[in-house]
Parts: C-alpha cells; sequence; structure tokens
C-alpha cells in the first residue's frame, strides 16, 4: 500500500468536520486568503494544474503534497473526482504530514 493511503481516512474526518475545500477553484481561494495550512494535489492532476499550485504554494508558504489519484482524494473526501484540495485546520495538515513523514520517511 502506498504511503498516502493513510492519509485517506484523515481526509474523510476533516471534511465531515468542515475542515476541507476542494476543487481547484476553492483550493485557490482558500490559499490566496491563507486559509489554508495545507495542499493536496492528485498525482494524476494535469501538469499545469501542478506547477500552478507549486508555484502559488512556494509564495503563500503552504505547504504542498502530491499524492494520490483524483480518484483516490475524491472518494476519501465522500465527492466526485478531486485534483486538488485544501486542509484548513492546522491540526488535521499537522496530522496528515506527520503520517507522510512516518510512513515514507520522507520530509514534507
Amino acid at each position: 500500500m502506498k504511503p498516502e493511503h493513510n492519509i485517506l481516512p484523515l481526509l474523510g474526518l476533516a471534511t465531515k468536520a468542515g475542515k476541507t475545500a476542494s476543487g481547484e477553484f476553492m483550493t485557490e481561494k482558500s490559499v490566496k486568503s491563507h486559509k489554508a495550512y495545507l495542499v493536496i494535489v492528485s498525482e494524476d492532476a494535469s501538469d499545469n494544474t501542478k506547477k500552478m499550485f507549486t508555484n502559488m504554494c512556494r509564495f503563500y508558504k503552504v505547504p504542498l503534497i502530491i499524492a494520490g489519484t483524483k480518484e483516490d482524494l475524491g472518494h476519501a473526501m465522500g465527492k466526485e473526482l478531486r485534483a486538488s484540495l485544501a486542509i484548513l485546520d492546522e491540526g488535521f495538515a499537522r496530522s496528515i504530514q506527520k503520517k507522510l513523514i512516518h510512513n515514507s520517511n520522507m520530509e514534507v
């Protein structure tokens, strides 16, 4: 199982708690309004989408993770396909980052 699959239950919890924004427009709005603590972009998002969020997150100093597929992210949130989402809660964002670091020994 890929390390990012361990974060999917946390995405579901964050969504149920109303602490996510998904879709390109809402994710971008959350980053630019300084409400996003973490952005997740799917591995199968377009190169243009990945580049846009990489540049935006670097500029606004928001951590970015590229993980999972559109289907994985959407399913975890109880929605259709999702190429991008923002975590709007510092605790959920920290938990997701810790899970990824712990499970794959990578730095986020």
